[in-house]
């Protein structure tokens, strides 16, 4: 499948999703119509992602140079009209992202859940950083060991890993206080690391039909080191998927200047990484293997 048919499968599937969750009315209420559609504006976001156009200029003087054929409206709009009616479809993008979820073959009944470090500006800046000022907080990256400046990205996924669920939280907000928000709706098991360890809350969830299951914490107390090592095999799921957004998708790389403009940028982040795996399954591969569709 070359890209022009790549292009095409994205743009049906979003635009699919749009009528169904618009049924005919406007996506803008108020003034004008724009010259690009939702589903165009979307799409270019999208499919843009995945070969590391992340930053919005590139994005932009990519269509407009090689695609203006399937997007005339790009030659007519300037950058700026054009990333600001991207950003304003940032709740737009996480409802299509939920609709696309339904057509897409994976396990509803395993879930795993955890979160990956956000710095906005170097820890050495951090006291004098006036971006995010009063939202970014100070946090701790287990993995690095060290104190970072920002935020972090929530995620739930589905076995063998669909992003199903999506937060951004200061730093100092602890992974336990996001599993309602992430579970909402999830029934079956849910998986997550010794940070997730929380018998309150696992009797609170076992009510909406969900099992948490977490790793003793401390790892030194563990009375149950087997099940432990059990656990954390289906886990590292998550670490693919993360591994996925830092690096193909660059999602580490903070261009935003406020949480608005932040928070589209990491959706559009996972609606390209669903579509990616949605392709990838009709195609008939493993849908994390997204060097299947290095021809992006």
């Amino acid at each position: 499948m070359d890209l022009d048919t790549k292009i095409i499968a994205v743009f049906c599937r979003i635009d699919d999703a749009l009528k169904r969750l618009f049924q005919g009315q406007r996506l803008r209420r108020r003034g004008p119509e724009p010259l690009s559609s939702g589903a165009e504006v979307l799409t270019t976001e999208a499919v843009g992602e995945f070969p590391g156009l992340n930053r919005d200029t590139a994005l932009h003087r990519y269509f407009r140079q090689h695609y203006s054929h399937f997007f005339p409206a790009m030659t007519q709009v300037c950058r700026t009209t054009f990333l600001r009616q991207a950003a304003s479809l940032w709740r737009v993008k996480e409802q299509v992202g939920q609709i696309l979820l339904n057509s897409i073959r994976h396990g509803p009944a395993l879930a795993i859940v955890d979160s990956f470090p956000l710095p906005v500006c170097r820890f050495a800046r951090a006291h004098r950083c006036q971006r995010f000022l009063g939202e970014a907080a100070f946090g701790r990256d287990d993995v690095a060991r060290q104190t970072f400046y920002g935020f972090r990205v929530h995620l739930r996924l589905n076995w063998p890993g669909l992003i199903t669920g999506f937060g951004l939280a200061p730093a100092s907000v602890p992974d336990l206080a996001m599993v309602p928000e992430l579970a909402a709706g999830a029934q079956g098991v849910l998986l997550g690391d010794r940070n997730y360890w929380s018998p309150a809350l696992t009797e609170e969830l076992r009510g909406q039909g969900l099992t948490l299951l977490a790793p003793f914490k401390p790892k030194k107390k563990d009375p149950w080191p087997q099940r432990s090592y059990q656990l954390s095999r289906p886990r590292y799921r998550i670490e693919t998927v993360f591994s996925q957004l830092v690096e193909r998708f660059q999602a580490k790389q903070v261009w935003a200047r406020d949480i608005r403009h932040l928070q589209a940028r990491l959706l559009r982040k996972a609606l390209s990484h669903t579509l990616a795996f949605s392709i990838n399954q009709d195609q008939g591969n493993p849908p994390l293997q997204f060097d299947k569709l290095l021809a992006w």
